[in-house]
């Protein structure tokens, strides 16, 4: 029940230059034992069922799968489409320079929606500015742009949480992503997104909540659903709503106005209460039981405990390993809280 050695990984190695977004859960710092685990059992199809920053996608793709890439939000999938389904397409410098510069249109909901909650004047005025162009553009090119967008925006906002408003003056620790202004981390990150283009297996992208996921059929599995904890939640879109909403510039879009922050509506699951999250997991192994392999990340410091996953994955699956790694997370908590320094189970089942 310990890791496995690691070997080095060519495709692995490229995935660790994934533009790199901070997100609640991430397994950027695992990938070198996904990498392993996804590589001893094999195959040629995989479902990402909860891609998140996009990450892991990426590195089956990397590995040679055709990846479907799955999350309940817009924004990952618009990554995945970036830099999973897209293979080919990168924005030229032309294109950037539109962008970044003199607006096509007179559009100002950020500018105003988000008057002293989140970004200065001349940065929030730039994502709109850079939205009047990016509406033009359809496809891969699209999505590379709007990843590039949310990728500014998440690192300009302290701890790249929008829980946080107001005067942000005192995160202001002299970090060069608090710096830079939006039009220039713009820019970085679209270089970053044309350089993680490459062409591999082909690869879709769908957005669905877990229970309405076809089942397949996929050779592997990979489940990284919220983790449930004791206290607090595991709402993604009460931390990421501003990525959310700017991934489609809020089109359809209902704000929680009278809420300091402007968030969107809360989605509920299975996975969002440790009063369902059992049933969420049965009814997710059950779903994807013809697979001939399925892989979950989950972590000590959540609800259910290992032995509890264990016996639901054994009512589906006769073999069984968990690998226990040593992880400390960097997300959103104090330096002394105890809840850093967890166990990272990789369950594999076959």
């Amino acid at each position: 029940m310990t890791a496995q050695a690691l070997i080095p990984d060519p495709a692995r190695d490229t995935a660790l230059a994934y533009p790199r977004i901070r997100y609640m859960g991430s397994k950027y710092k695992l990938l070198p034992h996904l990498a392993g685990v996804f590589a001893e059992v094999g195959g040629s199809t995989a479902l990402d069922a909860f891609s998140g920053s996009g990450v892991v996608s990426y590195l089956l793709k990397r590995q040679g799968f055709s990846v479907t890439s799955n999350d309940m939000l817009e924004f990952p999938g618009v990554l995945a489409i970036a830099t999973v389904v897209n293979q080919v397409d990168r924005l030229t410098m032309d294109e950037v320079a539109r962008i970044t510069g003199p607006p096509a249109d007179e559009r100002s909901f950020v500018a105003g929606t988000f008057r002293n909650v989140y970004f200065d004047e001349a940065d929030r005025q730039f994502l709109d500015n850079a939205w009047s162009h990016i509406d033009a553009l359809t496809g891969n090119k699209r999505a590379i742009a709007i990843s590039a967008l949310v990728l500014s925006a998440a690192r300009k906002q302290p701890r790249g949480v929008f829980t946080i408003t107001g005067d942000l003056s005192r995160y202001n620790d002299g970090r060069r992503d608090l710096q830079l202004s939006m039009r220039d981390h713009f820019v970085e990150h679209v270089a970053k997104y044309n350089s993680a283009t490459f062409v591999g297996p082909a690869a879709r992208v769908t957005r669905q909540e877990a229970s309405e996921i076809s089942h397949g059929p996929y050779d592997l599995v990979y489940l990284d659903p919220p983790y449930a904890p004791p206290t607090d939640d595991n709402c993604y879109i009460k931390r990421f709503h501003f990525l959310e909403g700017l991934s489609r510039y809020w089109q359809g879009d209902e704000l929680m106005l009278h809420t300091n922050s402007k968030k969107l509506p809360k989605p509920v699951t299975g996975f969002s209460s440790k009063r369902t999250v059992v049933a969420a997991f049965r009814e997710t192994f059950r779903r994807f039981q013809d697979s001939p392999a399925i892989i979950l990340s989950y972590g000590s410091n959540a609800l259910p405990d290992m032995a509890t996953i264990l016996a639901l994955l054994r009512e589906v699956k006769r073999d069984v390993e968990v690998r226990e790694i040593p992880h400390r997370y960097h997300y959103g908590t104090h330096k002394t809280a105890a809840r850093r320094a967890v166990n990272e189970y990789i369950f594999i089942a076959r």
